[in-house]
């Protein structure tokens, strides 16, 4: 028997992935995903590519792996994909401590993020 099948939540011209377990706080993996959002895919691979920040390099990955999403499982045609959605959200984070002064303790806090991004085909219009 078995349980049945999830419905789909997205449309059929959309495809997502999910990234989990970024090392990086969800403040600044957002400043990256603001950089990306309702931009054409190749505009946005290219943003990424000649960002500054440590975490654009996982977002690029993420990025590339939902217009495979997109073309391999959804038969999107990848030419005219956008990142219509790019949200983070808060996981663990990892607590850590080292020797202070006089016997204390400074607390060190290590976060992890989650990176949701979803690609939409869309008609051009000339």
């Amino acid at each position: 028997m078995g349980k049945p099948k999830n419905k789909r939540r997205l449309g059929d011209n959309e495809a997502q992935v999910v990234a989990r377990g970024l090392r990086t706080s969800p403040q600044k993996l957002n400043l990256v995903a603001q950089t990306i959002r309702g931009k054409a895919v190749d505009k946005a691979l290219a943003e990424l590519q000649f960002s500054r920040k440590r975490i654009a390099v996982p977002v690029k990955k993420a990025l590339e792996s939902a217009i495979a999403n997109a073309e391999n499982n959804h038969d999107l045609d990848v030419d005219s994909l956008i990142v219509s959605e790019a949200f983070v959200g808060k996981q663990f984070v990892m607590k850590r401590w080292k020797a202070r002064a006089r016997g204390r303790t400074g607390k060190i806090l290590k976060p992890f993020s989650q990176l949701t991004i979803v690609v939409k085909e869309v008609e051009e219009t000339a």
